[in-house]
């Protein structure tokens, strides 16, 4: 049952301030507490004694997820809910242009709201990844993503070598600028524009996309979500940077000898659906896909 309601804005998304006193108001009339983030609350002078927590602690401490944005502050939550290890619905709001994710404009909003609160909400679970930063036969670092996990050059450097295995199966040395690891979700996103295919959401796979390769015959391929993916960086030395970044979000310079896990996280994101809109709707919509 939904008795409380985290709420998250775009940072410095000043024009929504009328509408965050509104939730507020629409929420506590139906008994429903709301939890504001930090930086949301300053947008609309919210104070207490209406609960304000941080991004982090958020999903925390809330059944549902109301993000009011664009696709980046979407992903910014998903990632946290991920790291919390919640299992909690997520429903994104557009404050712009029709997002993959935000696929909800404002005036669609409270009765969608309404029957997530009642549990009627249709539900669309998306696959998320967990990478990992291996380093001295430990882990040093672990990070969830909803789009996808990228291995890179730094901006100065050279070209680089990346050795990758699938399922403790050798797959290739890339030479390139780098490697796209992407779920479903994130097929449409960075992926896309590195030449990789579109993969329907509910598709159980992922994607290796290198980026800009040296050789014409390296293709994007798609493999089974089971399948964890090791990524090796060869020849790194301290002169030549790599960077691993997370749904654009995050990004960490490996050390040398250091390698990349990537595999399916135990729990998908919860993302409550639009009646109106289907995944190709958003296709056509985002992409003018199909469109002479």
């Amino acid at each position: 049952m939904v008795k409380r309601v985290g709420v998250v804005a775009r940072i410095r998304l000043e024009s929504i301030a009328p509408h965050l006193l509104e939730v507020a108001a629409w929420l506590e009339a139906r008994g429903v507490e709301p939890v504001f983030e930090t930086e949301t609350a300053a947008l609309a002078a919210i104070v207490p004694p209406r609960r304000i927590v941080s991004r982090d602690e958020l999903p925390e401490v809330v059944d549902l997820l109301l993000v009011l944005g664009g696709d980046g502050t979407l992903l910014a939550m998903a990632d946290r809910i991920a790291q919390a290890g919640r299992d909690l619905p997520i429903l994104g709001v557009n404050f712009g242009h029709l997002g993959f994710l935000t696929e909800v404009k404002f005036p669609e909003l409270f009765p969608l709201l309404d029957s997530a609160i009642a549990g009627t909400a249709a539900i669309e679970r998306r696959l998320m990844l967990c990478a990992r930063v291996l380093r001295d036969g430990g882990c040093a670092a672990e990070y969830m993503a909803l789009n996808d996990v990228v291995i890179t050059r730094g901006s100065l450097s050279r070209i680089i070598e990346l050795a990758v295995s699938v399922a403790d199966s050798f797959v290739a040395r890339f030479h390139a600028d780098g490697l796209i690891v992407a779920s479903p979700t994130g097929s449409t996103a960075y992926n896309l524009s590195a030449g990789g295919p579109i993969l329907h959401a509910a598709v159980d796979a992922l994607v290796l996309t290198p980026i800009a390769p040296h050789t014409l015959s390296n293709r994007p391929v798609v493999i089974p979500a089971s399948s964890p993916v090791l990524v090796t960086p060869l020849g790194h030395d301290p002169d030549q940077e790599v960077v691993l970044t997370i749904d654009g979000q995050i990004g960490l310079a490996l050390a040398p000898g250091d390698s990349v896990e990537i595999a399916r996280h135990d729990t998908p994101l919860r993302l409550v659906k639009s009646p109106t809109h289907s995944y190709f709707d958003v296709l056509r919509q985002k992409l003018k896909w199909a469109e002479r």
